[in-house]
């Protein structure tokens, strides 16, 4: 009687760890099925009575070559049993005979391209690696690589490696171009993987096809004395970099007292006259009256004049704005208090509350449709670093927890008691609304914000709210309950048809625990399971990213919802809360 088949065989390469898949041959696995439960005893205890798999490392793997016959074994335990679970599953298709766990950087290219096909579009490997190279490798590094990659020395598949190589680019360029486009590693890469591609095609004419790419993918000139110019971006329909800039937008926040300010959406070529004009329209107040001013460190101050760029090179603003009064005789002195804020008439209850939802989600749509999968890999490794490549990342979290703010904010400077009840309907029926359930961002920021102290300890405001509409507010907070680690949320997404939005502070959560309780070198060892999983979590962006359709909403409300009142001081939130609702 054969021994059982293993989940998993380890394979030592060179400088790369393989581990060989369980499906080797389905003939072998029909003839073991009824022998299994006998054998088992080999490599764990008795089964008398079924028992739950339990999920520490798995004890031994065993090689099996190509042909399926036993070789030498060698032992290991570096992959866990619900991974395994996972990969092995009787029901599921493998695409790859061997699983990569570790290896150096260019093993894994070298095995990636040996098994990649050219007819394979959804190689999870290849997927992989070019999501998260950037953990152990440069862009230029990675790029040197390649083009080490491509002379192959064996003559009878030297055709089909080249085009491999050029495959893996066509990919890597699709996936990445966003963070390639200004690279000169990459334009130089390119330059020469064209010459060298140039210089076999009358050895193989199939590279013709190649050819015709490589100069549509970076705009190359035909002829070969021209190789280091690019075609004009703009004759061949393509935006240049500044025009990309200039159709990127951000959050902008302009101090409009000491502790609160208006967070303004806005592109990053405008200057400080249209946002000037902007915020003074919002606080309405004449803008001839209002000046701009940036604190550009403890002290520092810089009154920044009509046409001076409100954003540096670094896309960052040029330091904290404020907005002031002309006549003021300090210039630090912006609006002394909250009371001429608070006095103004609410608007958000004169607008309607499911074109708040929409506008809303078309908000945060403008920025996760921006948002690239890959930002999750650098945010990740770089997260104390800041970087142009999480900046729409960075912004939708920057949005949460503005919209949060703004929750408060609004209930908060509500003068009124009757004002403050319709105020909460409001924003109970703005998360029940269908848009807003397909955006978990908001839809969270708005339960954290009726839920946050300032807001909850309004006993007479939450005691007029109507039952139907309290028990309306359990249902929606119950998909933000914490408990079982977010169990509830996490079935409820899971449910959700894509396009939808998730709670990014979660997601990040998980990612953290992946990257903090996995090491990314094991034995100067790339730990490529570790950032499979981490791949993982950039897919289930691309996936909820799907199939998205903007709704309409009216301008009016765009335009209230780009420009949000904020107070950030909690203290100043409390007195507000103390101040209509005094301590008993």
């Amino acid at each position: 009687m054969g021994s059982p088949p293993q989940p998993l065989n380890r394979l030592e390469e060179g400088g790369m760890l393989l581990l060989q898949h369980a499906a080797l041959v389905e003939q072998e696995e029909d003839e073991e099925d009824e022998e299994g439960s006998e054998e088992s005893s080999s490599i764990s205890t008795s089964r008398a009575e079924p028992q739950t798999m339990p999920t520490f490392d798995v004890p031994y793997f065993r090689y099996i070559d190509d042909e399926g016959t036993e070789g030498e074994e060698e032992w290991s335990s570096s992959r866990s049993l619900s991974s395994i679970g996972r990969d092995s599953s009787a029901d599921s298709v493998v695409s790859d005979r061997y699983v990569v766990v570790s290896g150096t950087p260019e093993k894994i290219l070298d095995h990636l391209l040996n098994v990649m096909t050219l007819e394979d579009d959804q190689n999870m490997l290849r997927d992989d690696f070019l999501l998260t190279y950037p953990v152990y490798m440069s862009t230029g590094d990675l790029c040197q690589a390649l083009l080490g990659q491509y002379p192959f020395i064996d003559q009878k598949e030297a055709l089909e490696r080249k085009q491999k190589v050029l495959h893996l680019v066509w990919h890597w360029m699709s996936l990445c171009r966003g963070f390639l486009r200004e690279d000169e590693n990459v334009k130089v890469f390119l330059k020469s993987l064209y010459r060298y591609v140039l210089d076999d095609l009358y050895e193989h004419p199939a590279l013709e096809k190649d050819v015709t790419e490589l100069q549509k993918l970076y705009q190359l000139r035909r002829r070969h004395k021209a190789l280091f110019h690019q075609l004009s971006l703009k004759e061949n329909g393509q935006r240049s970099s500044s025009t990309h800039r200039e159709n990127k937008e951000a959050l902008c926040r302009v101090y409009v007292t000491m502790d609160s300010y208006l967070s303004a959406k806005v592109h990053y070529e405008v200057v400080a006259q249209e946002l000037l004009q902007a915020v003074a329209e919002r606080i309405d107040v004449p803008s001839s009256e209002l000046i701009l001013v940036a604190i550009t460190y403890p002290g520092g101050r810089l009154l920044l004049q009509p046409q001076d760029r409100v954003f540096t090179n670094s896309l960052r603003p040029v330091g904290r704005l404020h907005v002031c009064r002309k006549d003021f005789g300090e210039v630090m002195n912006p609006f002394t208090d909250n009371s001429e804020i608070q006095q103004r008439t609410n608007g958000l209850l004169n607008l309607n509350t499911w074109d708040v939802a929409v506008a809303l989600t078309n908000f945060d749509w403008t920025i996760f449709t921006r948002m690239h999968e890959q930002e999750l890999v650098y945010f990740t490794f770089n997260r104390n670093v800041y970087s142009s490549h999480t900046m729409q990342l960075e912004l939708l979290l920057q949005r949460c927890n503005e919209v949060q703010l703004w929750v408060m904010t609004e209930v908060l400077l509500c003068p009124t008691p009757c004002k403050r009840v319709q105020l909460i309907k409001k924003f109970i029926k703005i998360n029940a609304a269908p848009s807003s359930q397909r955006n978990l961002n908001s839809f969270f920021a708005i339960i954290l914000g009726l839920n946050a102290a300032a807001v909850s300890r309004l006993s007479q405001t939450w005691e007029k709210i109507p039952g139907k509409f309290k028990k309306l507010f359990s249902e929606l907070e119950a998909v933000t309950d914490p408990s079982l680690n977010h169990k509830v949320y996490r079935e409820s997404f899971k449910k959700m048809k894509s396009p939808k939005i998730p709670f990014l502070p979660l997601l990040l959560k998980d990612i953290t625990f992946i990257h903090e309780g996995n090491k990314t070198f094991h034995d100067n060892l790339v730990n490529f399971e570790k950032l499979h999983m981490i791949a993982d979590m950039a897919r289930f962006i691309r996936d909820c990213q799907q199939d998205h359709l903007a709704q309409k909403s009216s301008s009016e409300v765009q335009a209230y919802t780009d420009y949000l009142h904020i107070i950030d001081n909690q203290q100043t939130l409390f007195e507000l809360s103390h101040r209509l609702e005094p301590r008993a």
